[in-house]
């Protein structure tokens, strides 16, 4: 992931005298910086001291909103029995944009009708984010699985609601990092182990290469 560097003297350039303008108030972009610098529309409307603390207080806002580290996705709680995280990585030569075409391939290729007759997310599921970019350095895609709610569990301990699982994507440095969890319980029954292998087979079938993370 790329970092974003910003010399002394571009800062302090910034720190323009006499001009006045509105500071406008923005979102965080991933893979984008933005700063925003006080400017001074009275010489004498503000000390060197605040000046300063200004400019290093914009500066500390793009290290902490708009630079994000890599493998941002949150880990599974140790010992989780129904998270899992793992790494899909594209096979050398293959662009960034086809790797995320490549993505979003398998992830609709997933049935809308589940896995096992509908024991495994017999509900289907939904796209609920895609913000990838072309060159997969950014963004993220989000997805809600349901199971059917026709199962005994669901049946006592949901009134008969389908259970939701929550799938996030992410890219980190060329690869993709996967987290698959469970909203509800303490065991997901194997749930989300045969959704991350149906779509990695996938994956797998067009040269991609697969590893677990420890959660």
């Amino acid at each position: 992931m790329k970092s974003h560097f910003i010399s002394a003297s571009i800062i302090f350039g910034s720190l323009n005298v006499g001009h006045s303008f509105t500071c406008p108030v923005q979102q965080p972009v991933r893979g984008s910086s933005q700063l925003c610098m006080a400017q001074i529309s009275d010489a004498n409307s503000i000390s060197r001291r605040d000046a300063v603390y200004t400019t290093f207080a914009s500066l500390f806002a793009i290290t902490s909103s708009t630079i994000l580290p890599a493998n941002a996705i949150e880990k599974c709680p140790p010992g989780s029995k129904n998270c899992l995280r793992q790494t899909w990585t594209p096979p050398p030569g293959v662009s960034a944009s086809d790797a995320t075409s490549q993505l979003r391939d398998a992830i609709n290729a997933y049935p809308q009708e589940g896995q096992e007759d509908g024991k495994v997310d017999g509900g289907g599921y939904t796209i609920i984010s895609d913000t990838l970019g072309k060159d997969s350095a950014y963004g993220v895609l989000q997805l809600e699985y349901r199971s059917s709610g026709k199962g005994t569990f669901a049946k006592i301990f949901n009134a008969g609601r389908p259970f939701i699982d929550d799938l996030v994507i992410e890219p980190n440095d060329g690869s993709f990092e996967f987290r698959s969890s469970s909203r509800v319980g303490d065991s997901d029954f194997g749930v989300n182990g045969k959704r991350l292998s149906y779509i990695g087979g996938l994956l797998k079938g067009k040269g991609w290469t697969g590893k677990g993370l420890a959660n």
